[in-house]
């Protein structure tokens, strides 16, 4: 069963300067709560009760934000504020873990996954990269169909999407053994390619930033030799395990938001303040304001 999940968040998030010089791009907020809690969130709704975040010691912020605070919720209890007390107290399910292991230096995001190996152990994990939201809004979410999958049928779960043939060179892209997978749906993978040419990428299918990956992949990441930009490269240990083992491209049908970028972080904050709860309606009204300008 998979329930564990590793999210690197250890990156400066240079692309978010100066904000996140002295707060860590993952807390950034998004609306009313900051990014990091919409990925943990999603995770858990797929059914992990483990969360380890690969960490730095500039990132404690995030620990933190997971953490009782003891005072505050006793001064919001005193003061009768009952509706943000529960906001707090129920940020995550009392059965969910917060795990931090520490990443010392910046070798790639397949270094940073193996970080956590002593906490993963060869169970089957997830891995979500913090800086990519992804709603599903009324349908189910992808992560949980990606981890049903895996369920069913043991074999590795890759989410992609398509992107414009002119940005292939800035992705991981896969070659699939048959015909592109419709949404929702997966297809046999047979290589994985960081950042290829645009006249050598296999296809237009980009990883998204959601993996579901057996406990193997550990054994194969400390094995494996810096690549692209001289860092371990998780898509090279994908590689590797494409060899050995089923792996399958899951073609997403939600909406991402890349919030690791000032474009995408804007984006994802007017989509989510337009379908909050209480704000949706005054965000809307605000939006549609604005385009009549």
């Amino acid at each position: 069963m998979v329930r564990k999940a590793v999210l690197p968040v250890a990156g400066f998030g240079s692309r978010m300067l100066p904000a996140s010089k002295s707060i860590p791009k993952e807390m950034l907020p998004v609306v009313d709560r900051p990014a990091i809690e919409y990925v943990v969130k999603e995770a858990v709704r797929a059914g992990i009760k483990d969360i380890v975040l690969v960490s730095h010691s500039s990132k404690s912020a995030i620990e933190d934000y997971f953490d009782t605070q003891f005072e505050l919720e006793h001064q919001l209890e005193k003061k009768g504020k009952t509706a943000l007390l529960d906001a707090l107290q129920n940020i995550l399910p009392a059965d969910v873990n917060i795990i931090s292991v520490r990443q010392h230096h910046a070798l790639g995001l397949g270094h940073a996954v193996a970080c956590a190996a002593p906490v993963i152990g060869n169970e089957p994990f997830a891995v979500l990269l913090p800086d990519v939201l992804v709603d599903c809004q009324d349908i189910e979410e992808d992560l949980a169909v990606m981890v049903r999958r895996y369920h069913d049928t043991s074999a590795a779960q890759i989410m992609v999407e398509e992107v414009p043939a002119q940005r292939v060179d800035q992705y991981g892209i896969v070659a699939l053994e048959g015909d592109a997978p419709r949404a929702g749906d997966s297809a046999a993978m047979r290589a994985i390619v960081e950042k290829p040419p645009i006249n050598e990428a296999p296809s237009r299918l980009s990883v998204v930033g959601r993996y579901v990956l057996p406990g193997e992949i550990m054994a194969i990441l400390a094995e494996t030799q810096p690549g692209a930009g001289n860092e371990i490269q998780l898509t090279d240990a994908i590689a590797t395990l494409i060899k050995q083992s089923p792996v399958e491209a899951y073609s997403m049908r939600g909406q991402t938001f890349d919030c690791g970028n000032k474009v995408g972080y804007l984006r994802a904050i007017f989509h989510y303040a337009a379908r909050h709860p209480d704000l949706g309606e005054h965000a809307r009204a605000m939006m549609a304001e604005a385009s009549q300008r």
